[in-house]
């Protein structure tokens, strides 16, 4: 899965779960200015990321996410590790 594919699922997450419109999901977004989330959303989408991977991401990874390009990132490493 290459960096757009994982933005295009990002969006459809991010779209089926919190409604956020996928237009405003760009790798410049904020996750938590741009995009409205709190901690609760953002430990749900760290579930739903661990769903979409099939492996578990480390709460301290996770801790440093701020972009949308942040959590392209995070994926693309968990899926080459």
């Amino acid at each position: 899965m290459n960096d757009a594919q994982i933005l295009s699922r990002l969006r459809e997450l991010l779209s089926d779960t919190f409604e956020i419109d996928p237009a405003r999901v760009t790798p410049e977004a904020d996750l938590y200015k741009d995009l409205d989330l709190d901690s609760i959303d953002a430990v749900d989408l760290a579930i739903k990321l661990q769903e979409m991977t099939g492996k578990r991401i480390k709460p301290d990874e996770f801790r440093s996410v701020r972009t949308v390009r942040d959590v392209v990132s995070a994926v693309d490493r968990l899926l080459a590790a």
